[in-house]
């Protein structure tokens, strides 16, 4: 994702996030929460890492040495993690990491290499839903006693949450909203940036994201297609 840092509405976006989850129940048992979030932590870490190597690793094999110069090119998430998108998943169940930063410039087809950077992303994060379901398989068929000890409980809840927050990742980033992935790929298929009305939602991104957070518009979205996605991708090996 490539997120609009700096934002003064972004301390509006805490308050949001802190309100969420209070409204929601979440702290009424401290242990509990502690615990659920230190179980999907690695998930998070995961899942945002990757994302932005892969958008990273994308635009470094396509000609552009912005992003290995700055570190990007690792699976590292000190390199990647975003402090607000990481707060956004803890608290709210999605969000987003670092941005990678890319000049399109060192490209040589641009609308095309712009648009392999943004889909490669999500494209990662599908990809490792999809192995770590095979992973949760080969447990399940292989290793039966010990994901029913307390540690392969764990362990299994693990799993399960690594391919939840990467499906997550996936149909966020998708949506078609700046600054997100989504966005980003319909503006190289139609080539948007010849639309007047193209800086004109791209500047106002981040306050067109937070209305659609604030009255749940992407939940709404979300869960059916989390569910979809997650569904798809059990049935092929379960």
């Amino acid at each position: 994702m490539r997120f609009i840092r700096n934002n003064p509405l972004a301390v509006l976006f805490l308050f949001f996030m802190a309100y969420q989850s209070i409204m929601s129940g979440q702290m009424k048992d401290p242990m509990s929460w502690i615990i659920e979030k230190l179980i999907i932590l690695p998930a998070i870490l995961i899942g945002l890492s990757f994302h932005e190597f892969a958008h990273a690793f994308a635009a470094d094999r396509l000609g552009d040495p912005t992003p290995a110069q700055q570190g990007r090119v690792t699976i590292n998430p000190i390199a990647h993690v975003d402090f607000l998108g990481f707060l956004a998943l803890i608290f709210i169940g999605f969000g987003w990491g670092k941005p990678v930063e890319v000049n399109p410039s060192n490209f040589k087809n641009m609308r095309r290499d712009n648009l392999i950077v943004d889909v490669a992303g999500v494209t990662i994060n599908f990809i490792l839903a999809i192995i770590f379901t095979g992973i949760l398989r080969l447990l399940t068929t292989y290793q039966y006693n010990f994901i029913n000890s307390s540690l392969g409980s764990i362990v299994v809840e693990m799993i399960f949450a690594i391919i939840s927050i990467n499906i997550v990742l996936m149909i966020f980033n998708l949506l078609p909203i700046p600054p997100l992935d989504g966005f980003g790929i319909l503006t190289e298929v139609f080539n948007l940036r010849q639309k007047e009305f193209y800086y004109k939602i791209y500047d106002k991104g981040f306050i067109i994201l937070l209305f659609l957070l604030i009255f749940n518009i992407v939940e709404l979205i979300l869960v059916p297609s989390v569910n979809f996605v997650y569904g798809l991708v059990m049935s092929i090996f379960f």
